[in-house]
């Protein structure tokens, strides 16, 4: 149906090297370790020989590393190992919400050793039942309610331990554009391959994509079809099936349906990525090498994608043919949030020329991207914090801080550090130190304001509340390095661009 391998995909990430690299070297181009949620399959101790045997999962790798078209038909003896399905329940969040059979990490572990027995015994003889999802909501940044879905523990660690599999084989598929919910990889990666390709290259045209209800319109018998062009075990694609058909259960009725996979489950991540790759992947791959004249370059990260282009001519033509494709499985373009904008080194003269405004911006993964200079007059791509973003995050924190109205300072002030360290860790780029110290700013302002509040006679001055500030929450600094550091590290002295 479509080619799965053939020359590096990567025009704005670090070439990917033939699939018979050997072990670490292999993966340490594109930027990933090795696969988690595996942490105790180890390769067996050196024999006499001093060669060192390959576990069960390194051994699952290099044969699809070695051959892109073998079907593996013997996999679920991996999936019910009790050591995996136990190196699993360690992998699930603790304090997580239990669904809708009530159990809990701690409950569960108490007879840890039984309950993973019978679970590993039930998923052999095909016995293993999945539980519908407890449906849950979350707020969106533009004040919309996002669903999710909570499975039960058994259905948590069934699927991760599946995921720990499949992992092995798609790892070896997958393209390098591909960045969203893979192992080593991290949503600066993509940022830091958009923001080089977009230097580097020659784009002045970018199409800013977003898929409408991806995951509730994901077609369940089109995914089945693309697992089975590598998994050939029926007992796995049949697990698969029974979390696909499992449904919701949403104020008492279960709701099942034919297209779409839960959110919150581990398994949905991996399948939109499979999805995406045969239906978007190695399309838009194909695409760039046979209809492509100028630059093209791509970064996707789950359903959210970007394209740069070279002519304009040629990104409506591709806008044009990939809302065709998309229809063919059964995705949409959302037309409010899909556009196609003049954006590059040169956007700003050739704007000025015909008498236009500033060229205009496009959000991905949380940043707002937009054409800059240098003190030095060269172009660059800068990121700042999304306002969406950072308005959503200070309405929260005024939420909680309500709520610990008459906590002590302390615990208080711990709170309040943690946001802002982890706040700045993912935006702190360079270029985005005024969002920053805005964001600093503005916690520093609530939490002065609730103190206030704490009663009628209160002697908290400005200059108190910086002093407080000074001994709790972190200055605001640039903590990531430049994109083109960061690729260079990864790289190893490969150029990051093809």
């Amino acid at each position: 149906m479509m080619d799965g391998c053939g020359k590096s995909d990567s025009s704005i990430v670090p070439m990917k090297p033939p699939n018979k690299a050997e072990g670490p070297a292999a993966e340490a181009v594109e930027g990933r370790g090795l696969t988690k949620g595996n942490p105790t399959e180890r390769n067996a101790p050196r024999t006499q020989g001093r060669t060192s045997v390959p576990s069960a999962l390194d051994r699952i790798r290099q044969a699809a590393g070695k051959d892109g078209k073998q079907r593996f038909t013997a996999l679920l003896h991996h999936v019910h190992d009790v050591e995996r399905l136990r190196a699993a329940y360690f992998a699930v969040r603790r304090g997580a919400a239990a669904g809708v059979d009530g159990e809990t990490w701690q409950h569960y572990g108490e007879d840890l050793e039984a309950k993973l027995s019978d679970l590993s015994a039930r998923l052999k003889r095909g016995a293993y039942r999945a539980k519908p999802a407890r449906r849950a909501f979350i707020a969106k940044a533009d004040g919309r309610q996002r669903p999710l879905g909570v499975p039960a523990l058994e259905d948590k660690i069934a699927q991760r331990a599946v995921v720990a599999v499949l992992n092995e084989i798609y790892e070896e598929d997958f393209v390098a554009f591909s960045h969203g919910f893979r192992p080593g990889r991290r949503p600066h990666d993509a940022l830091d391959a958009l923001t080089i390709g977009i230097e580097k290259r020659r784009v002045n045209w970018m199409l800013d994509a977003d898929i409408r209800g991806f995951f509730d319109a994901l077609d369940h018998g089109w995914l089945v079809k693309f697992v089975e062009h590598r998994i050939a075990d029926r007992r796995v694609v049949r697990l698969i099936q029974k979390w696909l058909k499992a449904g919701v259960l949403e104020d008492g009725k279960r709701i099942r349906s034919e297209v779409g996979t839960v959110q919150g489950g581990s398994i949905s991540p991996l399948l939109a990525n499979i999805y995406l790759h045969y239906v978007f992947d190695l399309w838009v791959r194909q695409w760039r090498r046979k209809q492509a004249r100028g630059d093209v370059i791509v970064v996707r990260f789950a359903d959210d994608f970007v394209v740069g282009f070279q002519y304009r001519k040629e990104a409506e033509r591709f806008l044009a043919e990939l809302r065709e494709r998309f229809q063919q499985f059964g995705l949409e373009l959302h037309p409010d949030k899909t556009r196609l904008i003049e954006f590059g080194r040169y956007a700003v003269a050739a704007r000025k020329g015909r008498g236009e405004g500033k060229p205009e911006t496009f959000n991905f993964l949380g940043f707002t991207h937009s054409c800059g200079r240098t003190r030095r007059g060269w172009f660059v791509v800068l990121r700042r914090t999304m306002r969406q973003r950072m308005q959503a995050k200070l309405r929260a924190i005024k939420v909680e801080l309500r709520r610990r109205l008459h906590a002590p300072v302390p615990k208080v002030g711990a709170y309040l550090r943690s946001v802002v360290a982890g706040h700045m860790r993912y935006y702190g780029v360079p270029h985005n130190s005024a969002a920053l110290s805005t964001f600093r700013w503005a916690v520093t302002w609530l939490w002065w304001r609730t103190l206030r509040r704490r009663s009628q006679t209160h002697r908290l001055t400005w200059v108190r509340m910086l002093r407080l500030t000074a001994r709790w929450l972190p200055p605001a600094r640039i903590s990531q390095p430049y994109p083109s550091q960061r690729l260079g590290v990864i790289t190893r002295g490969r150029s990051p661009v093809r």
